[in-house]
């Protein structure tokens, strides 16, 4: 039996999440949002493609949650997009009223899902939604981690001239201007970056400005695009998050998970590296960080807390 997944939210991540995942054959797909045109536009535009380019899935459109129960796997990128001049704070008040809307559909719908978060500001919204719909906290993750690495890494094989495929990088931390790329794991052809540095192929200051680069990388795209913020990274992130679940994977995924003394933090979501399988975040690797990695890691979480203290003041059920 073909499996299904619901894509909460039918903008530009959840019509390319809906192409990604017919292109692979994953499931089933159902577009989900409250203009139910574009769900069913959407949905339909796809599956016309399905005889070009062979896949055999069912894709439907829909504002009914009925409709999307029994999911296996539910993507949310339900939300308002960031527009030129907000902060992912901007956003918080807007995201927490349709992420309590989206926890309570989904809840009584598809209670055994795997439930991947998308939504900005990311790490609160995603704990949010968990605190909302009260899912195992194995089985709600974001997906924040991916997409900045990806970032990072194809930033640094443009500089340096080498296929993204043989850079080796992990992005941690919040999802935000925080960010923390750990170089101490970044390893190009086999050799690590600090080998790179001492062999003058990339100056010290030059990679600084590509780890500021990605954090701005979001930020970068929506001033380009004016109405609107990146959609193609960010699904085919959430896909490679999707198919390791679906698959058993077991993938090591850097992703915004709950935190329960990893990393010597608590009762938080921020971005680690996890193992994802059938039964969800099945482990949380911990990393030997350096001084400064932890540090940076440390701060970075500070910035979350503070995000989760305005959230709890917009909404005291948060506590």
């Amino acid at each position: 039996m073909k499996k299904k997944i619901t894509l909460i939210g039918a903008g530009q991540i959840g019509g390319t999440l809906a192409h990604l995942i017919a292109l692979k054959e994953l499931g089933d797909v159902v577009l989900f949002d409250v203009a139910p045109g574009i769900a069913k536009g959407k949905a339909l535009d796809i599956a016309q493609s399905s005889p070009v380019n062979g896949f055999n899935v069912n894709l439907s459109g829909t504002n009914e949650y009925e409709d999307t129960k029994n999911s296996d796997v539910i993507i949310i990128t339900a939300g308002v997009p960031r527009k030129p001049g907000m902060t992912r704070d901007d956003l918080l008040e807007i995201n927490l009223k349709i992420i309590k809307q989206v926890a309570e559909g989904i809840k009584k719908t598809s209670p055994n899902a795997f439930v991947i978060c998308i939504t900005n500001p990311l790490d609160i919204i995603v704990m949010a939604l968990q605190k909302y719909s009260g899912f195992p906290k194995n089985k709600v993750v974001g997906m924040a981690g991916i997409l900045d690495s990806s970032r990072f890494i194809y930033f640094l094989s443009q500089e340096l001239n080498i296929p993204p495929k043989k850079i080796r990088s992990l992005v941690l931390g919040g999802h935000g201007d925080s960010m923390v790329a750990i170089l101490g794991s970044t390893e190009i052809e086999g050799k690590k970056i600090d080998e790179l540095v001492k062999e003058g192929r990339i100056k010290k200051e030059r990679l600084n400005e590509i780890v500021e680069r990605t954090k701005k990388g979001g930020a970068e795209i929506v001033k380009y695009l004016e109405k609107g913020s990146a959609f193609y990274a960010p699904a085919a992130s959430g896909v490679e998050m999707a198919e390791s679940y679906l698959k058993d994977l077991k993938k090591e995924l850097p992703c915004a998970a709950y935190l329960n003394g990893e990393y010597g933090f608590k009762e938080i979501y921020a971005g680690v590296p996890v193992v994802i399988g059938s039964k969800g975040v099945e482990k949380i690797i911990e990393l030997n960080l350096n001084e400064e990695e932890k540090k940076n890691f440390a701060k970075s979480i500070k910035s979350v807390q503070n995000l989760l203290d305005s959230a709890k003041k917009i909404d005291p059920s948060l506590i």
